[in-house]
């Protein structure tokens, strides 16, 4: 039969050179296939080959079905129609695909399929499919602030109309509601141009109402909900708003008490995310997570070209800014890099923008944060870009610095006069945290730079009196060499309210943006020399130059006192690492490769420490390590600390000849404790927090250091759940090779009894290869079967495979004994588990009259009425009362080894005397529902004819106990052996007692 082809419309506008793309061809493809279903077919065929088609792949009948809706206007009302009656999902698939759709590619979708796309969205709303409420969310990330375009207005309208026209399906989502209010604020401010009044007055009624009559979910939207009213407060309407929040605020809700209320409550990510479109985002975060300072002018070039290159685009800054301040917080190795930093995306957008409005208002969103920060609910990421933007300007762009300075004096008494005194406080609260987190070394430089207008340097000094009073720097220490910095005179640049006015440039300034990071930082370095006593100096400009072990120890040993302070020997060394290639050494490091590594300068602070000769110097490296873990500037402070130590044991044992002597070489494990000590944490937390940085760093250092960590701290590390699943997610294969090799040499033991099933029961959620490694661990440790007993009932088979086929593959080389039979029969019963079955079939291989014998024990005990009062042994395994099998779960196990013996030709099992006694009691004892439901399984005990005589004593004991008559005549030594069975010889076990 030959081929129909179809002709398929386009999603999306493509030039001449470029390539469909692989969404493109899967939509094309899944189209094709939807029409080949349906051509030439009348309506009933059509139907019926759709049904028989979407059973067998419903995800691709439904995006052929998409694709024609989102290209064929004419057909798209009776193909909507087919998929509505056709979807085995609601409309799940075709939501999440369109969701996608619309995220990746909505940029370049033709005209049509722009209108279809609102047309299916309306048809949905109308239909109340659930979850198109997501799809609203991203498309209205497109509706971009910045942009009065036709296409962008076109977008903008038909959103609001659909929302006009369904207000009562809005009013069922709160958070659809606060995105809307969030979106159509912010666009009100770009629609002031006679052409869009009358869209504007549509907005600001639909707003005001969502507002009045949603007052408590929009309170969610917190202090950039309030930053937006500001923007549109002259409009009548609002104004009247503002009226109302700040006079009445009663009126709009019985919780709303005032303004501070929504400025004290920080606004979630998501909502400023929305506001820029999923393009924007993507190019921001890439220049701020791939492209290396010093190579960014090209992009930001082209980012202004394609976002900020018209007059309305002015406001899109303040997206930005609130985007990258409230959203992209990089992570400490990021921060450390030589990645474009924040504060230099921030600057770049301040300096490039144009309009006076537009800049008072970016700088506003820079600042937003610190009006009412508070450190218990504030973030400090969302402070840091502000004060490092106008530290890093005021080299090379003073007038950046100067600007923001005067606005942060001007806008507390400013901003709102009758919570100047909270403004205040939030600021002053966001410079503590500044100086206490160690964002910026000191605050002095800044705030009294000669570059500063004589005038501003006196506001801002009497401002922030309390952080630069008398020349003493924001830790309270008189800084040395402030006095001799040079002050401003008649030549420095003025200062001038009028932003637009041009200020003088100084002749010594260069433009940083074309340096690298690295050089940036090092233009700091006279601030780091100048915070030590004047004869350390020259050794730290050394330091900073070499960056060597050597020159740390020359200035280590030239502090004499006065002595410097911890805080500004943190910086200094701080300022040295984190340029350095991070700490890393081979599987098997030779002695000449680890004293490679001791060259790092953080090795000789550890040699001080070790040295122990003086109290004084040893207290400032042990305070200085503590500024540097409270700035968090340099992570590899503490796993560093334990490689020193573990290359130290190391040259201590080759150093000595004596066998005798080279065992009794100690291991150094106090100085780490005393470091522990000092950073005022428990030494396992230390340990959890070095091997997660070592993790980051380097595996080989890790899995060098777990053997010496274990012995030294077992009783604070052996079974802790997080250390060892840092362990375990780090290793390779060859690597976990060499942990086993340790444990059967005996020189790690890494498990204890103690919480040994919580442990186990945690690292069920790992990934396969983690739990592999770890059964693999304890393996090595010959963990008994006892031990992993608890956790049987709770492993689901597809859930935990991992674990459940460890635990299967130790059973089989056990013996069967009554406590494990009882706990692997409290597992669920399901169809598709076989771990019951393939145990017990295992072990009849061997022992199939035990089994038999173990299986009729458990089955006769689950009635209680009639079970036997058989002699009690003292034992390890005698039956928990609180945790039985259920008689139902016994029937259900013994059913699917029923059906496993049928397919095998093998009911050798079922016909043991003891076995068939207790399925003879079980039937009599189950009520009617059991019996039919087990029917098989009861009639195998009356398949075969018993002999005369088992008959007759079986009639002989109707009225004895059931359990009297289940073993032979030597029932004393049988039933010694179920109740209390002899375990398989094994080694002794490479586990540490609890005890």
């Amino acid at each position: 039969m030959e081929q129909i082809k179809v002709n398929s419309p386009k999603l999306f506008v493509c030039t001449a050179i470029e390539n469909k793309d692989e969404i493109e061809e899967r939509y094309e493809k899944a189209y094709i296939n939807f029409q080949s279903l349906v051509a030439d077919c009348s309506e009933k065929e059509a139907h019926d080959a759709l049904n028989n088609a979407v059973c067998k792949n419903h995800e691709d009948i439904s995006l052929g079905m998409l694709m024609s809706i989102l290209t064929e206007p004419q057909n798209s009302t009776k193909c909507y129609r087919d998929l509505t009656l056709i979807t085995r999902d609601g409309f799940t698939c075709v939501l999440n695909n369109l969701s996608n759709l619309i995220l990746e590619r909505y940029l370049k979708f033709q005209d049509t399929t722009r209108n279809q796309l609102l047309w299916l969205v309306k048809e949905m709303i109308r239909n109340s499919v659930s979850g198109v409420d997501s799809v609203c969310w991203n498309l209205m990330r497109y509706a971009s602030g910045g942009d009065i375009t036709p296409k962008n207005i076109f977008l903008v309208e038909s959103l609001l109309d659909i929302y006009i026209d369904n207000k009562s399906w809005l009013d069922k989502y709160p958070v659809l509601i606060c995105m809307v209010v969030y979106t159509y604020l912010r666009l009100i401010e770009d629609h002031n141009v006679p052409h869009l009044m009358t869209l504007r007055l549509k907005e600001v009624n639909f707003v005001i109402s969502l507002i009045r009559e949603h007052f408590d979910e929009i309170l969610s939207l917190g202090r950039d909900l309030v930053r937006l009213l500001q923007n549109v407060a002259r409009i009548p309407e609002f104004n009247q708003l503002w009226q109302d929040i700040l006079l009445n605020p009663k009126t709009l809700s019985p919780t709303f008490t005032n303004v501070l209320q929504l400025l004290q409550t920080r606004t979630s990510r998501r909502y400023l995310q929305s506001r820029l479109t999923p393009d924007m985002e993507r190019k921001l975060v890439f220049l701020t997570s791939q492209v290396r300072f010093g190579h960014h002018k090209k992009y930001q070039e082209w980012f202004q070209r394609q976002y900020l290159a018209t007059p309305e685009s002015q406001s899109l800054r303040s997206d930005m800014i609130r985007f990258i301040v409230g959203v992209i917080h990089p992570t400490n190795e990021l921060l450390c890099s030589d990645i474009i930093p924040r504060w230099a995306v921030i600057g770049w957008l301040l300096t490039t923008c144009t309009s006076n409005v537009a800049a008072s208002n970016a700088k506003l969103a820079l600042f937003y944060d610190w009006l009412f920060y508070d450190p218990e609910k504030d973030n400090i990421m969302n402070i840091e870009p502000a004060i490092l933007v106008m530290h890093h300007s005021m080299r090379s762009h003073p007038a950046v610095t100067a600007t923001l300075l005067d606005f942060l004096c001007r806008i507390i008494p400013n901003f709102y006069p009758s919570f100047s005194d909270k403004v205040r406080q939030g600021i002053f609260n966001s410079l503590q945290q500044i100086i206490e987190k160690r964002v910026l070394p000191n605050l002095q430089p800044l705030f009294d730079s000669p570059k500063l207008d004589r005038e501003l340097r006196t506001t801002v000094r009497d401002t922030f009196k309390e952080f630069c009073s008398n020349g003493e720097g924001v830790s309270g220490l008189r800084e040395e060499g402030i006095e001799d910095l040079p002050r401003g005179g008649p030549d420095e640049p003025a200062f001038s309210d009028d932003e637009d006015e041009t200020t003088p440039i100084i002749a010594e300034d260069t433009d940083d943006d074309d340096l690298p990071l690295s050089e940036v930082r090092a233009r700091e370095r006279p601030e780091l020399a100048a915070a030590l006593p004047s004869a350390l100096r020259p050794f730290a400009e050394t330091l900073l130059d070499e960056r060597t072990a050597a020159a740390a120890t020359a200035l280590l040993n030239a502090c004499t006192p006065p002595m410097p302070t911890p805080i500004a020997l943190a910086d200094l060394f701080a300022a040295v690492l984190q340029d350095l290639p991070p700490l890393k050494i081979s599987a098997n490091p030779t002695p000449s490769e680890l004293d490679l590594t001791l060259s790092s300068p953080i090795f000789s602070m550890f040699e001080l420490l070790l040295a122990n000769s003086n109290d004084s110097k040893r207290k400032l490296i042990l305070e200085t390590f503590k500024e540097i873990h409270a700035q968090n500037s340099v992570p590899s402070v503490g796993f560093s600390l334990l490689l020193y130590l573990k290359i130290c044991y190391e040259k201590d044992r080759r150093a000595e000849r004596d066998p005798a002597k080279k065992r009794n070489v100690k291991f150094k494990m106090d100085i780490y404790k005393t470091y522990c000590s000092n950073l005022e944490l428990k030494i396992v937390e230390c340990l959890v927090n070095d091997f997660e940085k070592c993790q980051e760093c380097d595996s080989n250092i890790l899995v060098w250091l777990i053997s010496d960590v274990y012995r030294e701290f077992k009783d604070q590390v052996q079974n802790h759940i997080k250390l060892l699943h840092i362990i375990v997610s780090t290793i390779d294969a060859g690597q976990l090779q060499r942990l086993v090799c340790l444990t059967l040499q005996g020189n790690l033991m890494m498990f204890k009894t103690d919480d040994f099933t919580t442990m186990l029961t945690t690292s069920l959620n790992w990934e396969t290869f983690e739990q592999y490694c770890l059964w693999q661990l304890l393996t090595a440790h010959e963990i008994s079967v006892e031990d992993v007993l608890p956790i049987i009932p709770k492993l689901s088979y597809r859930e935990h495979a991992e674990a459940l086929t460890s635990v299967l593959l130790m059973l089989k080389q056990e013996k069967p004994t009554q406590e494990v039979v009882r706990q692997m029969f409290c597992r669920t019963v399901d169809d598709e588990d076989t771990f019951v079955v393939s145990t017990v079939m295992y072990w009849c291989q061997d022992y199939e009259e035990k089994v038999a014998d173990l299986l009729a024990v458990l089955l006769s005990t689950r009635y209680p009425g009639t079970s036997p009062n058989k002699r009690k042994r003292p034992g390890k395994h005698t039956i928990p009362p609180n945790a039985p099998p259920s008689a139902e779960s016994v029937l259900g196990h013994l059913e699917q080894i029923r059906i496993c013996c049928v397919d095998q030709d093998d009911m050798s099992i079922f016909k043991t005397e003891c076995l068939q006694k207790a399925l003879q009691h079980s039937q009599s004892n189950s009520n009617d529902n059991l019996k039919r439901q087990y029917m098989q399984l009861f009639s195998l005990a009356w398949e075969d004819e018993l002999p005369m005589l088992r008959r007759a004593r079986k009639m002989a004991s109707n009225s004895m106990p059931l359990s009297q008559n289940l073993h032979s005549s030597n029932e004393d030594s049988e039933e010694e052996e179920i109740v209390k069975p002899k375990q398989a010889k094994r080694r002794k076990k490479a586990i540490s007692d609890s005890d």
